[in-house]
């Protein structure tokens, strides 16, 4: 009874991963989530699992996507971008403005809703450079902590938004 089994149901999607050529591979119904982090992208976090937290936020084409809601087949061909991808430099060693910002305003706490907050940031500034502090609350209005009353969170969003249009 050869093909059958767990591995036989599996498919290899192509996609650009963090700016490089990937192959995910699980169940064709299998969670992007799931396939990530089996790719070694571990900022991706389960929080909920049903869309509601924000700790499993990636970039998809640009746009903000809760990677535990997502089919992998939905990612064939496309771009995904995780908290892994948004550093630059040969190693990764040059932090993203709002990576930055986080640090610098303690923006972070426990690290379980960092990377959905910075992801949502960094889309939120792609779409509004310059928000104003009621669009950045609406822009991680999907991403939950239960540390922080946010206050550092929106002041590092707003810093990074200044640092990237000087």
């Amino acid at each position: 009874m050869s093909g059958e089994g767990p591995a036989a149901s599996e498919r290899t999607v192509g996609c650009t991963l963090n700016g490089r050529a990937a192959e995910l591979r699980a169940h064709p119904m299998g969670r992007l989530l799931d396939a990530l982090r089996g790719a070694g992208c571990t900022g991706v976090k389960e929080g909920c699992g049903e869309g509601e937290c924000g700790a499993c936020a990636v970039l998809v084409d640009g746009e903000l996507w809760n990677s535990c809601l997502v089919p992998l087949l939905q990612v064939e061909g496309r771009a995904i971008t995780t908290v892994e991808g948004l550093a630059s430099g040969p190693d990764g060693e040059v932090l993203h403005a709002v990576q930055q910002a986080f640090i610098a305003e303690g923006g972070a706490q426990c690290g379980i809703c960092t990377p959905g907050m910075v992801i949502a940031a960094v889309a939120l500034l792609a779409r509004r450079p310059q928000p104003t502090v009621d669009e950045i609350r609406e822009g991680i209005a999907g991403n939950l902590c239960r540390c922080t009353g946010y206050t550092k969170i929106v002041a590092a969003i707003a810093a990074a938004a200044r640092a990237t249009s000087a």
